[in-house]
């Protein structure tokens, strides 16, 4: 089957109709979905109508998904081309992304933290404290190294930083279920 230029301006009409690949080849006969999908792109027409009239640009714009942030955040904003797909036809559309800052962590100073052996992975024994120190992908990472009490991983101020009892993790859920019920 040879693509007419009568057969094609009937595929762009019912294209712009919003019909799909399958209908279309289903009208024109002798043409399958797939021959019909390829000369939509070779021609490079736009993404099919909806059948009902509606278009993209008529539709209500989604609402953010971001949380809402904090009066002192400085977000920027760039943009970044992206393909995404529309009917049969994929379009590139420029989006506005929001960046992010990294944030070097500063340890309180007014905390006493005892001294570590800053130990290697290697070096770490079933007496020795496992807390991680620092960045796993810095020269400086380490382990506390410590002496860990019997079948704790972790020294007695590391311990009281992993394990905190039930009734203080419950007690701020529970707070913020009575301000709710307020």
């Amino acid at each position: 089957m040879n693509w007419t230029d009568e057969r094609v301006e009937k595929l762009k009409k019912l294209w712009s109709e919003g019909l799909s690949a399958s209908q279309i080849a289903a009208q024109l006969g002798g043409v399958s979905r797939n021959a019909v999908i390829g000369k939509v792109h070779r021609l490079n027409l736009p993404g099919r109508a909806k059948a009902g009239g509606t278009t993209a640009a008529a539709r209500t714009p989604k609402r953010s998904a971001t949380a809402p942030r904090a009066s002192n955040y400085q977000a920027r904003v760039a943009t970044r081309t992206v393909t995404r797909q529309q009917g049969a036809t994929m379009l590139k559309e420029e989006v506005e992304i929001d960046t992010v800052n990294e944030i070097q962590y500063r340890p309180a100073a007014n905390v006493v933290v005892p001294i570590s052996r800053r130990l290697g992975l290697t070096e770490l024994t079933e007496r020795t404290c496992k807390w991680p120190v620092g960045d796993p992908l810095k020269d400086d990472f380490h382990f506390c190294g410590n002496e860990s009490p019997d079948s704790s991983p972790y020294c007695t101020y590391h311990q009281r930083l992993a394990y905190q009892p039930v009734h203080e993790r419950r007690r701020p859920a529970q707070r913020a279920a009575e301000t709710l019920h307020h």
